[in-house]
């Protein structure tokens, strides 16, 4: 999408006019001499809050193409409420964030109409407006295209999206960019002792891949940020098939890894100068006659052995990997993004992705992270009462609970001792993000059905601040 700037206001019949009102409803109304203003209503202005605006501002993209707009104008200082605190060049990188990802549909297998797509063209932001602004307006956009990639890639049906496609995909992300990818085969898997991977791939045509692209662009001593995504391209729940009911939408049970891989490709193209590593193990999770079994235990890279209760608890299984493979860099921070448990949605519904550390300071920063980029987070207990829901019996750690409570819990503890080093200690800080009642966007937030491209915005303030 275009954006121009300019400090008077158009009187374009092409362009309509976008005006906010405190009424409580949105009216489009055309003037005499032909042009077009959509009046959104917001109501108070004094009782707006910045998640309200998130939506004000992606609203304005689904009013236009109800009017059948291509273009409209919009003045930057309605959008300024004293109260929010908002800075401009704030506010700016959210409008355009907001309008990029409100303007984004999943069109790639559908016919194209005679009219073409209802999307929108151009915004002109009105209003004496700093280099500054018009820079954090720029910057905005590029946050919400990596965004809008984000969800192709997780759109993308499980039949054209497989391990390898993953890997292609992220090497395609990283085309001309100062970023390494390496991507790691299962011969390179197997010296390395990654059971926990290959065991889950074991049942697939569709070899697994474990996927590393490292970002240097900080000093060369600085420890980096390693983030891990989830990276199930379909998972029918292997053995533990799952129910048609819940299948359809498998192919995006990797969004997590998604999300990391354009999170580290969009801190290249910022120019961020940081040290970031991006890891992805990258399965399919089939039945057949190859795959793992209830009863089985695998050992993985750290020399823990796993109890398979339920093998559709697959992806917490080839994160421990990746946890493990994570200390090789001596992080000064790891995050991990998976849409692991369908617990996390049941516990915190449609608008909320579930935070999981032990430390309380790194919480309540990714908190405030989460409130000021719109990736909201909901913070779950990690207590050690919890562990004796996952103590395994023929193995070390089983990766389902004795009882089906508390499933996002357990599965975060879980995964938290393969974040430990040989000695049981803590090898780093550890924060763990289920993001499964993310996967898709929710009613009433003016997205378009399907992936939601959770938590590349926060992912991108994280890596600009920690």
């Amino acid at each position: 999408m275009k954006y121009t700037f300019t400090p008077k206001a158009l009187k374009n019949k092409d362009i309509a006019t976008v005006t906010l009102a405190t009424t409580a409803s949105d009216v489009t109304v055309r003037t005499s001499d032909g042009r077009t203003v959509i009046e959104l209503g917001v109501g108070k202005r004094e009782e707006m809050t910045r998640r309200k605006l998130v939506n004000v501002i992606r609203k304005i993209v689904s009013l236009a193409k109800a009017a059948n707009k291509k273009k409209v104008a919009l003045d930057f200082f309605d959008l300024v409420f004293p109260h929010l605190h908002m800075t401009p060049t704030e506010l700016g990188e959210m409008l355009s964030t907001n309008l990029e990802m409100a303007n984004f549909e999943f069109v790639k297998y559908k016919s194209k109409p005679k009219e073409g797509w209802s999307t929108l063209a151009e915004v002109v932001v009105l209003g004496k407006l700093g280099s500054d602004v018009e820079k954090a307006v720029r910057k905005g956009k590029m946050i919400g295209e990596e965004v809008n990639k984000t969800r192709a890639l997780a759109n993308t049906p499980g039949g054209a999206m497989t391990p390898a496609i993953l890997a292609q995909s992220a090497a395609e992300a990283a085309e001309g960019l100062p970023i390494t990818t390496t991507v790691l085969g299962v011969r390179e898997m197997e010296e390395l002792g990654m059971g926990a991977v290959l065991g889950v791939g074991r049942g697939s045509d569709e070899e697994p891949k474990f996927i590393v692209m490292e970002y240097f662009g900080g000093m060369p001593d600085e420890k980096p940020v390693v983030l891990v995504g989830k990276g199930v391209t379909f998972d029918t729940g292997g053995l533990n098939l799952k129910s048609d009911t819940n299948m359809y939408e498998m192919h995006m049970d990797m969004s997590g890894g998604a999300a990391v891989i354009h999170a580290l490709s969009l801190a290249a193209k910022l120019k961020l100068q940081k040290n970031v590593v991006a890891l992805v193990p990258a399965v399919e999770n089939m039945p057949s006659g190859s795959s793992y079994h209830p009863g089985d235990v695998l050992q993985g890279m750290s020399g823990k052995t796993v109890e398979v209760l339920n093998t559709d608890a697959e992806g917490r299984v080839i994160l421990s990997d990746a946890l493990c493979y994570a200390q090789k860099y001596k992080p000064r921070l790891v995050v991990d993004v998976a849409t692991l448990t369908g617990a996390i949605h049941v516990a915190l519904g449609a608008h909320a992705s579930g935070l999981f550390t032990k430390d309380e300071e790194l919480e309540g920063y990714f908190r405030k992270l989460g409130e000021e980029s719109g990736d909201y987070l909901w913070p779950m207990p990690l207590w050690d009462e919890y562990e004796s829901e996952i103590r395994g019996t023929f193995g070390d750690w089983a990766n389902t609970g004795k009882s089906r409570y508390g499933g996002a819990i357990n599965a975060a503890l879980f995964l938290y001792q393969f974040t430990k080093d040989e000695k049981g200690k803590e090898a780093y800080p550890w924060v763990h993000l289920d993001i499964a009642s993310r996967m898709t966007s929710a009613d009433g937030e003016y997205l378009a059905k399907g992936a939601a491209g959770t938590p590349v915005r926060l992912l991108i303030k994280l890596l600009e601040r920690f």
